[in-house]
């Protein structure tokens, strides 16, 4: 079982191997291209996908604060990889996942004005073609980011303004009257827009909230079937039973069975 976990404090902290961050970044890659990669983290349904993957190939059992703290992790080496690679002399060894130098001179230059990078110079980073497919766009959507066809689309600031001591060119009637009907068809397109129909709340599917339960060990088969009962017919109970830990997930479920008179 690759679960090599230590304590600091009354914290448990998990050790990630290769394969554990391979089965979690399949699950990662497959719902981005899917578009469930949300501005401020992954849809609901992501994390259990991914816990139940890592769990079917790895044999270890994590949560949704696991796969966020990873993510961090991730987040951190694409960031600090690829403004290295956006530099000239460098590329990606992909033999060996590290960073390819042209010199240990272009390296001492770079390192000099980004010490923090320093660590990264012989780091062995895995599956960096699943890492730049995720977070590229994250980084290229942040603020203040534009794409090459939305800095075409932006006006070019012309010279030639019209002076304020002059009088303006008075407007014509019909190019009034257009104006008019301009702002009127805005207007009725902005009214029909309101009374569009607001998205459905994400409501996660039977299938899903079965494999969760199927995880927790020891969960006798008339309690998974009782909690699956209940955990279909509220999304609340279901997110409120995946923050948990493992090991406190069996005797929630049995506790609300209990006062539900289950």
């Amino acid at each position: 079982m690759a679960e090599t976990k230590g304590k600091r404090g009354n914290r448990v902290y998990l050790t990630w191997t290769n394969e554990m961050d391979s089965a979690l970044l399949a699950v990662l890659v497959e719902h981005h291209n899917n578009g469930d990669h949300a501005q401020n983290g992954w849809k609901p349904h992501v994390y259990n996908a991914a816990i139940k993957n890592v769990f079917d190939k790895c044999d270890v059992v994590i949560t949704k604060d696991n796969i966020s703290a990873r993510c961090k992790t991730f987040d951190k080496h694409y960031e600090v990889i690829s403004k290295i690679l956006s530099q000239s002399g460098f590329g990606w060894d992909w033999d060996n996942n590290k960073l390819q130098i042209d010199s240990e001179e272009v390296w001492a230059k770079y390192v000099e004005a980004n010490k923090a990078a320093a660590c990264y110079k012989t780091k062995v980073v895995n599956n960096w073609d699943a890492i730049s497919t995720i977070y590229s766009k994250d980084h290229a959507n942040g603020e203040g980011a534009k794409t090459g066809a939305e800095s075409a689309a932006e006006p070019i600031a012309e010279g030639n303004e019209p002076s304020p001591d002059l009088p303006q060119k008075r407007q014509r009637t019909g190019d009034a009257i257009l104006c008019m009907l301009g702002d009127m068809k805005t207007s009725f397109h902005d009214a029909m827009k309101s009374t569009e129909p607001l998205p459905l709340p994400h409501v996660t599917p039977p299938a899903e909230i079965l494999a969760a339960l199927e995880m927790i060990p020891d969960l006798a088969r008339s309690d998974l079937l009782r909690s699956y009962g209940k955990l279909i017919l509220s999304e609340r109970l279901f997110q409120a039973l995946m923050e948990l830990p493992m090991g406190f997930r069996k005797e929630w479920l049995l506790l609300l069975n209990e006062k539900n008179g289950s």
